[in-house]
């Protein structure tokens, strides 16, 4: 901290200033103390950022949504003044070393078990923070905070509040928003950004935390080249333990749609209680007492008036920042043991990841009461393995035979988690499988259960199945001694691709018939998910006699299809008649897959069996 110099304010609304703790982007950041002793941030805005009524009208906003996430991981909002000549907010002071300060400088990486802990710590915070409407934007090592009851996130909000009076992304000095080594590849692009992006961050500050290097370069290999690398290549993950490969892998996948949510990541994740080893523990007790002294050394110097609290006459709880500084003082000096449980104590007030001192756990912090039991993951389920699968058994990629999916939901063992798809030329199957065990990374399924099929009647239960983890996006799947990979595909409520929604009518140029008119084929494709008849049929042709000779009467085929893939090509089941319209002529056509080329200009779909060779039905948009 730096004393405050003659530019500096002594006040800023009811918290009396003690030093200047750095500035940013957005302003200057004051350790302050509020009328009641709290340790207190205040942020003020710049004088150019003030001027602007865009920036003042988003940071508002921000600091409203602020208010919402509730400091659950986070710093509280304890005041702010939107309106004031110079906008501010304040925040509750967290006394405790960043991420990039414990693994660069004092400690190193940490071990995995604290690391597993971090992530349930931090995508705790991050579910608040997504469900008061911000994406954080900037999750990077420096951001994070340690304290004995589990991680904090500070800077939030503002990055996007900056980004409304910047252009393409980038601040008044040219800067991206973000943190190159610390971005999601959709943030490098410079497209929307949604939770998503976050989580893809989380990825990357993990790494960085079990093995002190980031997963794509820092800012020593180029700033350029490090975004590049976010954007496109597999991550640098030497060193990693093999049981955090699943959940790191799962947070680093490219496409959105395929990260765990923090919500997900928060019922996956087991935690552990200490979650640090002992002697970060003890640097944390040694950490805070500097940063207590240098308060009271600023407080001394800028005239502090508020009384210090005397210390009770015995050992019970007494409130007031003198009580928090002798337990401070004692964990930074005494056995490692001793040093935990106090500062269990000291820092409940300041820096639980719940209001009231709540620990990570659930677990009371600084009271007599027993402590509640750890939380548990609702499911043994590893995060990398949550989503959606698609594979082809026969065929390749762009001509497939027989297809197979897999979603994989968080369940317990013995539990029907987990849906699978089989898709062949002739038959559409879905069931249920057991879940039977897993790691982090593989995952092994049991005994099924028939829930669709197509014909009715069809269909067989799968045997064991086995996903085994090779990358991000990419699992191996084995069933006997069948084999083949799979690749991670959107899961939802919507996995149509937008391209192929809506209405298509076959290709007039593939009508040669006389009377070309009575020929018509209709193809609709609604949004939706996988196991849905998303996909109708509607043809209609004439009548043809004894001899094959066109008559005068029409027939019409309405048929619907259920969508059993949609990865590289929509795949869909075969056609299932409408028997309100349905004649004797009309032929069931099998499973088939559906794509978008573009020729000559126009865009096309093309609509290829799966169960014979041949050429694909060709329509255009209607």
């Amino acid at each position: 901290m730096d004393p405050l110099n003659a530019e500096d304010p002594v006040t800023i609304g009811p918290f009396r200033l003690l030093g200047r703790l750095g500035v940013g982007g957005m302003g200057r950041v004051y350790l302050a103390r509020s009328a009641g002793g709290r340790a207190v941030a205040v942020k003020v805005v710049h004088p150019e950022l003030a001027a602007q009524d865009e920036f003042r009208r988003r940071f508002a906003r921000e600091v409203s949504a602020l208010e919402r996430v509730g400091g659950t991981g986070t710093a509280p909002v304890l005041g702010a003044d939107t309106g004031a000549e110079l906008p501010w907010v304040a925040v509750g002071y967290v006394p405790g070393p960043s991420l990039r300060t414990v693994v660069g400088d004092e400690h190193g990486p940490l071990p995995p078990e604290s690391v597993r802990t971090l992530a349930a710590g931090l995508a705790r915070a991050l579910t608040h923070i997504h469900a008061a409407g911000l994406v954080h934007r900037d999750l990077k090592p420096s951001n994070v905070l340690l304290t004995v009851d589990g991680p904090q996130i500070i800077d939030f909000g503002i990055a996007r509040a900056l980004d409304t009076v910047t252009d393409g992304g980038l601040t008044s000095t040219g800067a991206v928003v973000g943190s190159p080594g610390f971005m999601s590849p959709e943030q490098v692009r410079g497209e929307k950004l949604t939770p998503a992006s976050d989580i893809f961050c989380l990825g990357s500050v993990l790494v960085y935390a079990a093995t002190g290097h980031s997963p794509f370069g820092g800012s020593d290999s180029g700033v350029h080249a490090t975004m590049f690398r976010i954007a496109h290549d597999e991550p640098e993950l030497t060193g990693l333990a093999p049981e955090l490969t699943g959940l790191i892998r799962a947070c680093l996948a490219k496409d959105p749609e395929a990260r765990p949510s923090a919500t997900e990541l928060v019922d996956t994740l087991q935690v552990t209680d200490p979650w640090l080893p002992a002697d970060v523990l003890a640097r944390l007790g040694r950490h805070a007492a500097r940063l207590l002294e240098a308060e009271s050394a600023g407080g001394a110097e800028a005239g502090d008036p508020t009384p210090a609290t005397p210390l009770p006459p015995t050992g019970g709880p007494g409130p007031g920042p003198r009580r928090r500084r002798k337990g401070l003082f004692a964990a930074a000096t005494a056995l490692v043991v001793a040093a935990a449980a106090g500062l269990a104590y000291v820092y409940g007030p300041l820096a639980g990841l719940g209001s009231g001192g709540g620990g990570q756990n659930g677990k009371a912090r600084g009271g007599t009461g027993t402590a509640s039991a750890p939380a548990r993951p609702s499911g043994i389920v590893p995060a990398a393995f949550l989503g959606a699968w698609e594979g082809v058994l026969k065929g390749t990629a762009n001509a497939p035979y027989e297809t197979s999916r897999i979603e994989v939901t968080q369940g317990a063992a013995g539990s029907r988690s987990v849906v699978y798809t089989h898709v062949t030329g002739e038959r559409l199957c879905i069931g249920r499988a057991v879940l039977l065990s897993a790691t982090e990374n593989e995952l092994v399924l049991g005994d099924s259960e028939i829930t669709a099929s197509v014909p009715a009647q069809r269909c067989t239960p799968v045997a064991r199945q086995t996903l085994r983890l090779r990358s991000t996006d990419v699992v191996e799947w084995s069933s006997g001694v069948a084999k083949t990979t799979f690749q991670r595909v959107p899961s939802g409520a919507a996995v149509v691709p937008a391209a192929l929604v809506g209405t298509w009518l076959q290709n007039p140029d593939q009508v040669t018939q006389p009377d070309a008119d009575r020929y018509t084929y209709e193809l609709t494709v609604t949004q939706g998910p996988v196991g849905a008849p998303l996909v109708r049929f509607d043809q209609s042709f004439p009548r043809t006699d004894k001899e094959g000779n066109p008559t005068s009467e029409d027939v019409r085929c309405v048929a619907t299809a259920v969508v059993g893939g949609a990865g590289n090509l929509l795949v869909i089941g075969p056609e299932t008649r409408d028997l309100e319209t349905w004649d004797p002529e009309c032929a069931e056509n099998g499973s088939s897959t559906l794509r978008i080329i573009r020729y000559q200009g126009k865009e096309l779909l093309h609509l290829y069996s799966m169960a014979s060779d041949g050429e694909p039905g060709e329509f255009v948009r209607s």
